[in-house]
């Protein structure tokens, strides 16, 4: 059997097992790379009497005729080693995942988040087999769970549809064994409250408040990320996983710049997003869509088929943006994002806890410690809406307004920032009002509840802004 290249020269898996015997799997392979369209010729294809023939660039495997191209330049099973090798390297370099973790996973349907969570399966068998062959057993194995919201109460579809959503996801789910993996499957009105009826009211009032059409789906953003952060408190997870690839990024990258959110971009862009209570971890950052689909397809994953709202947003012109520089030169999306990753990231683009980096090698333990928290303070001051680090001059305003007497929705409107205030929150003072009634109390918490109070935030603020040289006092002082 030749060596696919992953795993140190050993594959574990069916799919990628050459042997005589499954010629029936194997045809079933070749058919399904057959049909992934390739732009360009290898270097390394050959001419025969038999056809066109390319060689793995890898491996050095022929592909046959009845596959006539390799994937971009590898065979089927080099290319899911490639793959596979980014999750893993990603994962490893940024200590995403430790064996004592318990990870969700969110799952959506499309492509990225399902390979994701095949590759977290994969994971937890590799360190469930080291496991059974350890004599110690000295380090668990980390427990996985999936999270899909259920989004039936503003979908346009069906509500038989989403039934039949849900059922293709208790099966796929279902199949991912070793290891039992707990499925929650969460309305997104929960969110607003328990009480399924309420919720349903609550949310539509809330969308319907807001008037922009970009300012509602980032709102949606918003609302999905609390109900994965609450499915994953309420179930003691400790690391929210997400299928982010490098398409989505990029696509981030550029709107987030359009809509003025230039300064809180850092923070969106990294493997690590600690800002939450469960820290978030993007695994695919390196990846881009179109291989993720290529391997959804060559491995038979079974996706969803959800109906997406039309949208006339800023997200949705920046997408068929981005979608044409994709179609010009397949490697714009990665530029993109290689671009916003020289910008300077904040304080919880890192694990600072010691039990983050015990796991990791020592090479490589000096990315998560010794970090100095004076350099990212500013950071601390959260939109309670998006989550955004305020910028200097917002945190300043903030300041202003709070030494002046407020009313609570005042004091939440004065936290939020420029682009949350602009594109989500209503204009005038009664709807405004009416807009903070219904949030969840999980939003409004994190203003009366958190940093808002006075002298506490007044402190941070204090610690934030440049302070006269001691020089010019002491020379005031002598006169």
């Amino acid at each position: 059997m030749a060596s696919c290249g992953g795993r140190g020269g050993q594959c574990h898996q069916s799919h990628c097992q050459r042997s005589e015997e499954d010629g029936g799997a194997g045809e079933e392979t070749r058919e399904r790379v057959a049909s992934l369209s390739v732009a360009g010729d290898s270097p390394t294809s050959s001419a025969t009497g038999d056809g066109a023939l390319e060689r793995c660039t890898k491996c050095g495997e022929t592909v046959t005729a009845a596959a006539p191209r390799a994937i971009n330049g590898l065979c089927a099973a080099c290319f899911r080693a490639y793959l596979f090798g980014k999750f893993k390297l990603a994962v490893t370099t940024n200590a995403m995942i430790s064996p004592t973790d318990n990870i969700l996973v969110a799952f959506s349907g499309g492509p990225a988040s399902r390979i994701a969570l095949q590759f977290v399966h994969e994971m937890q068998c590799i360190s469930l087999k080291n496991w059974d062959a350890s004599k110690s057993q000295a380090l668990p194995v980390f427990g996985v769970g999936v999270a899909f919201i259920d989004e039936s109460a503003i979908s346009i579809g069906p509500l038989h549809e989403m039934n039949k959503v849900i059922a293709q996801i208790r099966s796929i789910v279902s199949t991912l064994s070793p290891a039992h993996k707990e499925l929650h499957i969460a309305p997104l009105e929960n969110i607003c409250s328990m009480s399924s009826n309420d919720g349903r009211i609550r949310l539509n009032e809330l969308l319907d408040s807001v008037t922009d059409a970009t300012g509602k789906e980032d709102f949606m953003k918003y609302l999905r990320m609390l109900t994965l952060q609450k499915i994953a408190l309420d179930n003691g997870y400790s690391k929210l996983l997400l299928g982010s690839c490098t398409s989505t990024i990029a696509c981030h990258v550029i709107s987030a710049t359009v809509k003025g959110q230039g300064y809180s971009l850092p923070g969106d862009v990294q493997y690590v997003d600690a800002r939450w209570e469960v820290p978030v971890v993007l695994p695919l950052r390196d990846c881009t869509a179109e291989d993720l689909n290529k391997l959804c397809h060559l491995d038979g994953l079974e996706l969803l088929q959800l109906i997406k709202r039309p949208s006339d947003s800023i997200n949705s012109l920046v997408s068929s943006f981005v979608a044409r520089l994709r179609d010009e030169n397949p490697s714009r999306e990665r530029t993109i994002v290689r671009t916003a990753e020289k910008l300077r990231p904040f304080c919880f683009n890192k694990f600072v806890e010691n039990t983050y980096h015990e796991f990791v090698p020592s090479r490589l333990r000096c990315k998560f410690q010794n970090i100095n928290n004076s350099e990212t303070a500013l950071s601390e001051v959260l939109c309670p809406l998006c989550g955004s680090p305020l910028s200097e001059p917002e945190v300043q305003s903030l300041r202003n307004i709070q030494e002046k007497t407020q009313t609570p929705v005042e004091k939440f409107t004065a936290h939020c920032c420029q682009s949350c205030s602009f594109q989500i929150l209503p204009k005038g003072a009664e709807s405004l009002q009416q807009f903070y009634t219904v949030l969840p109390q999980s939003v409004t918490l994190r203003v009366t509840g958190g940093t808002s109070d006075h002298s506490q935030l007044g402190e941070l603020i204090d610690d934030c802004l440049l302070v006269d040289d001691d020089d010019d006092d002491d020379d005031g002082g002598g006169t």
